[in-house]
């Protein structure tokens, strides 16, 4: 998609020179004709004026695509990531806009707001905006936390806070078309490289241990000189990475079809966590549902429990083509893998905020074990 836009530039970048080196040029033309018509002071006016926009036409058509090189090879310093400056450029940006990041400080505190707002605004205006984070539940994750152990980070955690804004942002749009647009995954793999683009500039930095990234210098870079198709490759590589990505509905629901008696049941989307390689799903809401069906005992059988039924679901939940996997249930109070339903609950919590939704009704909180 990147290679295509740079190739549209460069397109677009020749036409316009060859216009506007046609128009002077028809300019010139024509004051040379008028000068024939002419006598004395005039007549000479235009033959001089009619010459010199001749010399500028040949001129411009030759050094304008050199000066252009030259100024997409230019690359700026800044002492620090300016986030008042980058939620302006996201404001006035009408094509594309990829941040590539651990975290982004753009939606936290009083940042938060203006980002969104901004966001929505490049939205109605037809841009395409790309998030990629770094994946919370990634070894990546634990180890960049270790790196900032003095600034006391839970890089996970700020993940987490970003993801669940980003969410209910989207879920706030006017229209599926500006959902659309919205573009949000988690990645799971080592960062390398910091990207803030908007259009055809970008700011980009990289990842210093003991400091985070937005702390230290930025280089803003023009995205078709050799930085920027770097870091374009860079943020490509990892997007269209089937095995390292999560998109954003796949981050914040399990799909899980209940099986019963062998036979599966209806589909639904269920909040859920991955601790330490064990999978819990939240059983209240549709899932409880389809339990109360099904567990009155028929004429002569035993009451039915959570444990009789068992589950379909893909997993890890990357992008697509994967096949469903089989799971038993098991009731995390019923269960022997150490670990509390306190425990659990918060995890849930972390990743949720305000876990569970309504406080004051039971939980249901079920392991998956592969079969």
């Amino acid at each position: 998609m990147m290679a295509r836009w740079r190739l549209g530039g460069v397109r677009h970048l020749r036409t316009r020179t060859v216009l506007i080196g046609v128009l002077l040029f028809a300019t010139s033309v024509g004051m040379l004709v008028a000068a024939r018509s002419l006598h004395g002071f005039y007549s000479d006016l235009l033959l001089n004026l009619g010459s010199s926009m001749v010399l500028a036409a040949v001129s411009y058509v030759i050094f304008d695509p050199l000066f252009e090189e030259a100024r997409k090879a230019r690359v700026q310093e800044h002492d620090r990531f300016d986030q008042t400056a980058f939620i302006d450029r996201i404001r006035e940006t009408r094509r594309n806009i990829r941040i590539l990041d651990t975290w982004t400080i753009l939606l936290q505190g009083k940042a938060r707001a203006r980002t969104l707002h901004a966001m929505r605004e490049a939205l109605e205006q037809g841009a395409t905006i790309r998030v990629l984070l770094l994946d919370p539940g990634s070894a990546a994750a634990q180890q960049r936390t270790d790196e900032l152990e003095r600034r006391q980070i839970d890089v996970a955690a700020q993940i987490m806070e970003n993801l669940r804004h980003l969410h209910a942002f989207r879920e706030g749009l006017d229209s599926a078309e500006q959902r659309s647009l919205l573009k949000v995954c988690v990645y799971d793999a080592s960062p390398s490289i910091q990207l803030y683009q908007w259009d055809g500039r970008a700011l980009i930095s990289f990842f210093p241990i003991g400091k985070v990234s937005f702390d230290v210098p930025q280089l803003e870079v023009d995205m078709a000189s050799p930085w920027g198709q770097f870091v374009d490759r860079r943020f490509d590589e990892l997007w269209d990475h089937r095995d390292y990505i999560r998109t954003l509905d796949r981050y914040w629901r399990l799909t899980v079809t209940l099986t019963h008696g062998g036979t599966p049941l209806e589909a639904v989307p269920v909040p859920y966590i991955s601790a330490e390689d064990v999978i819990y799903i939240d059983g209240t809401g549709p899932l409880a549902n389809q339990f109360a069906a099904r567990m009155l005992p028929g004429p002569g059988e035993q009451p039915h429990t959570e444990a009789s039924f068992g589950a379909l679901a893909v997993w890890p939940p990357r992008r697509s083509g994967q096949q469903s996997r089989e799971f038993d249930l098991i009731r995390l109070d019923e269960d022997q893998v150490p670990g509390t339903t306190a425990e659990v609950l918060a995890q849930f919590e972390k990743k949720y905020g305000g876990y569970p939704p309504d406080r004051a009704g039971a939980t249901l909180l079920l392991r998956l074990v592969p079969r």
